[in-house]
């Protein structure tokens, strides 16, 4: 079985991740960034470092997902290929911020990658507002996330909303973090894993 938690940057995919998994007992595949050797560099002159990242970021995806499906375990994952390829790639692009000749790349070389990757028997989407995000991500500090735009955050907010609207892959799991607090509360986490086994229990 394949759980995948999608969100924007800050909106608590990684703790939530690490959550479940300790209540369902499912294998947590985290997002590769403290191994990531362009994040620095990326943050620092986006235009220079976008399609590298990205193509880091597409390969380290590509392979967690060839990895789960082959383990045969109930594995829960911290973000999507989809993602990268209908978000942060094309947001990039859109900026001006990869070139059209390595945009076409890309996308080439992931509908390549979609053809052979099944998608997740669940998507978790943690859908957050901006101040909430920003709030986020400032209180974790990770120095390279420190020049991270409101700009930045609502464009990609925008095209997260628009491919969950259009998200037709597999059974889909809507949770509002705004008003919500699942590490503290224990009453908040529990609604979530409620909500989940309802979406699970009609998987089997």
């Amino acid at each position: 079985m394949h759980i995948a938690i999608a969100g924007n940057i800050g909106a608590g995919k990684t703790t939530l991740t690490k959550l479940l998994a300790k209540h369902f007992n499912w294998e947590p595949h985290l997002e590769d960034v403290v191994d990531n050797p362009y994040l620095d560099d990326f943050y620092n002159q986006m235009e220079r470092w976008s399609f590298n990242l990205q193509i880091y970021f597409l390969n380290s995806r590509f392979r967690q997902v060839l990895q789960i499906r082959e383990s045969g375990k109930a594995i829960i994952q911290d973000r999507t290929i989809y993602e990268d390829s209908h978000i942060f790639a094309p947001n990039l692009h859109a900026m001006g911020l990869m070139t059209n000749r390595d945009f076409e790349n890309y996308i080439s070389l992931f509908e390549l990658m979609e053809m052979t990757v099944q998608p997740p028997d669940l998507l978790i989407y943690l859908r957050s507002s901006i101040p909430n995000l920003v709030n986020q991500i400032h209180k974790r500090g990770r120095d390279y996330e420190n020049t991270i735009s409101i700009d930045y955050l609502s464009r990609l907010n925008e095209r997260y909303e628009a491919w969950i609207h259009g998200y037709n892959k597999g059974k889909l799991l809507i949770i509002d973090v705004d008003d919500i607090d699942f590490v503290s509360n224990p009453e908040d986490l529990g609604e979530i894993i409620n909500r989940i086994d309802a979406e699970l229990n009609g998987l089997f």
